[in-house]
């Protein structure tokens, strides 16, 4: 092995497969929320300086725009992560006099009392390390500091990340609001076998890790992993009256189309489907093609989101 290549290893380099829009997006959406941050919070606490925006609300803009999908990046995992991280930080701030062992607990608390209550965002440990280092101007606000900045904050760089991935609808947050799942619902065979998410919860439970996947992220990492595994391309007799279909493309040419009808003459290549577009460009709009032409245009099935 050359050294390039150990380095490559040993710092754990490898090339990132994502388009080139989602790059764009996430670098707008940094952009956009950091700045609406500052803007809000000015209008409604009047502070300056540090006070104004908390640094780690940086880290949860990295996160919610970067990786919106991410288990880390969820709802409560921000909220909580911050409001319990910043109460921490002010308990030790005003409870132990020595600054360098009050960050340190402040930080360490902070994660132990995130990973109790199920809320890990790691911008929390930075939450809390700012109560503590963050000068007079943030301890003089004592425990209205958990309000404002932090929890004003929060909401905003919150909704924000809602109205922003909403424009994209490959990357809606939180991830809840996905129309669309690769993994089928129970009782669906006809495709390449999913994992269970109890099987998925469980080796997870043996490796006693923590990781950025929510556990429907990972069926259907494992299920496109499987189909991909089985065949390259739908073929014609896979496409099927009622289902919904996307190309698998990102950003302004990702669609998902839904047959609606159907012609069948005995051989699928020749016969026609009538489609709707359900997501991306001409939603709404209904056409019609080939099977075979259909066949071609789809990367794979994808599943509507049952309600809850």
């Amino acid at each position: 092995m050359n050294l390039a290549r150990r380095l490559q290893r040993f710092f754990n380099i490898e090339p990132e497969p994502v388009s080139r829009a989602e790059k764009l997006v996430s670098t707008l959406g940094g952009i956009t929320g950091i700045f609406l941050v500052a803007a809000v919070s000015h209008v409604f606490t009047g502070a300056e300086g540090a006070v104004l925006i908390v640094p780690s609300m940086g880290a949860s803009a990295v996160l919610l725009f970067a990786v919106p999908h991410g288990r880390l990046s969820q709802p409560w995992a921000l909220i909580g992560g911050h409001v319990f991280s910043a109460f921490v930080g002010v308990t030790c701030q005003q409870l132990v006099p020595e600054p360098f062992l009050a960050a340190g607990l402040a930080v360490g608390l902070a994660i132990g009392l995130m990973h109790v209550m199920g809320c890990i965002h790691p911008p929390g440990g930075a939450t809390a390390l700012a109560a503590v280092i963050g000068g007079p101007a943030i301890h003089e606000l004592g425990y209205g500091y958990v309000l404002a900045p932090i929890l004003i904050n929060t909401v905003i760089i919150f909704s924000v990340a809602i109205l922003f991935n909403y424009l994209f609808p490959w990357r809606r947050y939180p991830v809840s609001l996905m129309r669309f799942t690769d993994s089928p619902p129970k009782g669906r065979t006809e495709t390449a076998p999913a994992i269970e998410r109890e099987h998925i919860e469980q080796a997870l439970a043996d490796l006693d890790l923590i990781v950025d996947f929510t556990t429907e992220d990972l069926q259907r990492l494992f299920t496109l992993a499987m189909e991909h595994a089985e065949r390259q391309r739908l073929t014609p007799e896979q496409i099927r009256l009622g289902h919904y279909y996307t190309n698998g493309k990102h950003g302004a040419e990702w669609s998902v189309r839904q047959i609606i009808d159907e012609e069948r003459r005995g051989d699928p290549a020749r016969e026609m489907v009538i489609y709707r577009v359900v997501e991306g460009p001409g939603q709404g709009m209904a056409d019609s093609c080939t099977r075979a032409e259909f066949a071609n245009w789809a990367a794979r099935e994808v599943f509507p989101n049952a309600p809850d």
